[in-house]
């Protein structure tokens, strides 16, 4: 689910941002993974049978042989459309954090994060922006449970490190009355 990998560039940051050394947090969702790719070999297989028996069951229609490759071609086209729910992953570190929720990638300074919540009743995380407006982050989910919880919590301290160490503007300094 999450692990910090020292290092890591992907080249997903835009240009000219800072922090290239740093350890990175990695999180994928876990469960969402395995449904995803057990789904998909299954669906495979049943169209992989069912093109191989289209012969040999009278049926009262004749399928030829690229009816039968067609099947496995659009059992395998849907398999493919399945496995889309394994790219989800969250991405952070000192800097930012790059989230990719199926296959839109968005990379936010933490300078645009206000919070990072999961609220009450939802599916997933997300990032609260200025605005009222908010992105998913449908790595962390809560079907994940306890691995959401850290996951969630690591997040969390990274965003709390760029905040203390960059306060809002306007805001009195430490010790200062």
């Amino acid at each position: 689910m999450a692990r910090v990998e020292a290092g890591e560039s992907a080249g997903a940051k835009p240009e000219g941002s800072a922090g290239g050394g740093s350890a990175q947090l990695v999180i994928r969702p876990m469960r969402v993974r395995w449904a995803a790719w057990i789904g998909a070999v299954a669906l495979l297989g049943v169209m992989t049978t069912v093109a191989v028996l289209l012969r040999s069951v009278s049926t009262g229609v004749y399928f030829r042989t690229a009816d039968q490759v067609a099947m496995v071609l659009l059992g395998l086209l849907m398999a493919l459309g399945i496995l889309t729910l394994t790219l989800a992953r969250v991405r952070a570190d000192a800097d930012g954090v790059e989230v990719r929720n199926l296959v839109i990638t968005r990379w936010l300074p933490w300078s645009e994060v206000l919070e990072v919540s999961f609220p009450a009743g939802s599916r997933w995380a997300r990032l609260e922006l200025p605005d009222d407006e908010y992105l998913p982050v449908s790595a962390i989910q809560l079907v994940d449970g306890q691995r959401a919880v850290t996951a969630i919590s690591q997040l969390r301290v990274l965003h709390a490190g760029y905040l203390a160490s960059h306060p809002s503007p306007g805001a009195p300094p430490d010790g200062g009355n």
